[in-house]
């Protein structure tokens, strides 16, 4: 979540506090319910279509930083086609007949 002040959108979270049993419903089709608390341990249950994707954060964050990765690799690839860095020692980009 990007920090832009308080108040922000981005920047928002709800709070609830729930029981043994009870859940929250998210955009009328995602069920979260608290199916027992041990010690410091809250198991969660989700029911949800199967279109949804559900990752731990860990897992999340693992992803984006591979995805981020992936991206700048691609980048510089296409910029090594296009003749702006190129790493065979000539100069690319050159005009024909220069």
């Amino acid at each position: 979540m990007r920090y832009l002040g308080p108040g922000s959108l981005e920047d928002a979270m709800l709070y609830l506090s729930r029981k043994v049993g009870e859940a929250v419903i998210v955009n009328n089709e995602i069920e979260i319910r608290v199916v027992a608390i041990r010690g410091r341990s809250v198991k969660l249950g989700f029911h949800f279509p199967p279109t949804a994707s559900v990752l731990r954060e860990e897992v999340f964050r693992q992803i984006e930083r591979e995805n981020a990765a992936a991206a700048a690799t691609v980048r510089e690839l296409e910029q090594d086609a296009l003749g702006l860095g190129a790493r065979d020692g000539t100069e690319g980009g050159d005009e024909p007949g220069r």
